[in-house]
């Protein structure tokens, strides 16, 4: 597989290298949120050619066979010994760096009843309307059934809150019953410009993958951590929402399972409607009643699972088989880090959610 670095200047689109020489290079993706890459150079090379890295204003990207399989921006370079680490992130990292000055996202808001996307779209709006801050960034133009902001109580954007951009777009794709977004970049058809671009899902990103297989054995190469957490158990799930003292919106999802009773309070200040509390508790309550998960994987390159042919937000199954565990369930990938330089060639560390169902058993 062929594999380039190229850098371009933020505001000028000028394309300061084609080929710049990173080693220990790892990126990839997350489920809403920017994905990272990170990477070592010369720090000859740095100090001759610092314009090809300029921190917080150089777009970076990962070309493999000629796609671009990862673009964002450097935001970090320090010096580890002989070598300069150099630290970048995906689109979604911009809009941490901003925040609404003009109040109401300059009259877009306040919003009431509003499809969650179309206030996505909203802040990538009036965030690349500003002088200098045009990214070049296409939103999709997926819409939902999540609103947010009622009559009674607006989702708002006050100027003299200076909210943050970055901090409000990830609360849109926050929780059981919303959207969900990733970065993706990409050559447009004629290649003559990078596609830059937040991909939006609804009702949720990915699919399920029965083409697909991860599997101690065939392509996992090392045995993942599977955590059995007693002190993140819980079998009732109280949400507390907006309000204060008996005034305070709640929800409670309880079951009794044979165990010994275990609660756990949701925080969730911004929320009002009791449908609301009482789906996040329910979600909440199932994900904490499933003792034995599997977080992360380390995956080879295989025919049968090449790497790059899954997506943010997959579901794959997963079995995992050691001295300790027999675990088989569908895990949701939430994101993944490409290590391009491994011993023995390419692998990834994919991360995982819990996804529809699990079966777990065979703990020693």
């Amino acid at each position: 597989m062929s594999r380039r670095i190229l850098t371009q200047h933020a505001l000028t689109g000028e394309w300061l290298t084609h080929n710049l020489p990173l080693s220990r290079l790892e990126y990839g993706p997350d489920l809403n949120g920017p994905g990272t890459l990170t990477g070592t150079l010369d720090p000859k090379l740095a100090v001759q050619s610092a314009r090809l890295v300029d921190p917080g204003t150089t777009f970076i990207y990962v070309e493999e066979d000629d796609q671009i399989t990862w673009g964002g921006l450097i935001w970090d370079l320090r010096t580890k010994g002989n070598t300069l680490a150099l630290e970048a992130a995906s689109w979604s990292s911009y809009l941490h760096r901003r925040h609404d000055l003009h109040g109401q996202l300059n009259a877009r808001g306040p919003y009431t009843n509003a499809d969650r996307t179309k206030v996505m779209r909203d802040i990538w709006a009036y965030a690349q309307s500003v002088a200098d801050g045009d990214l070049g960034v296409i939103v999709d133009t997926t819409t939902s059934t999540s609103t947010i902001g009622s009559p009674a109580d607006p989702y708002q954007f006050n100027a003299w809150e200076s909210p943050n951009l970055g901090e409000r777009f990830d609360e849109l794709a926050d929780g059981d019953a919303t959207p969900d977004y990733t970065c993706t970049t990409d050559w447009n058809t004629a290649r003559t410009a990078v596609v830059k671009r937040i991909r939006i899902g609804w009702p949720r990103l990915g699919a399920r993958r029965t083409d697909l297989a991860f599997a101690s054995g065939v392509n996992i190469v090392e045995d993942p951590e599977v955590v059995l957490a007693g002190d993140d158990y819980a079998q009732v799930v109280i949400a507390s929402g907006q309000g204060d003292g008996s005034a305070k919106r709640r929800q409670t999802s309880a079951v009794r399972d044979g165990r010994l009773r275990m609660e756990h309070v949701l925080d969730l200040p911004d929320i009002k409607a009791l449908d609301v509390l009482a789906t996040r508790a329910a979600a909440e309550r199932t994900r904490r009643q499933k003792l034995g998960t599997v977080s992360e994987i380390t995956v080879r390159h295989t025919r049968a699972a090449p790497l790059g042919s899954w997506q943010v937000g997959d579901d794959v199954p997963v079995r995992v088989h050691n001295a300790w565990t027999d675990f088989t369930g569908w895990c949701r990938i939430t994101g993944w880090t490409t290590h391009p330089e491994a011993p023995g060639g390419p692998q990834a560390a994919i991360r995982l959610a819990p996804a529809d169902s699990f079966q777990y058993g065979g703990i020693l």
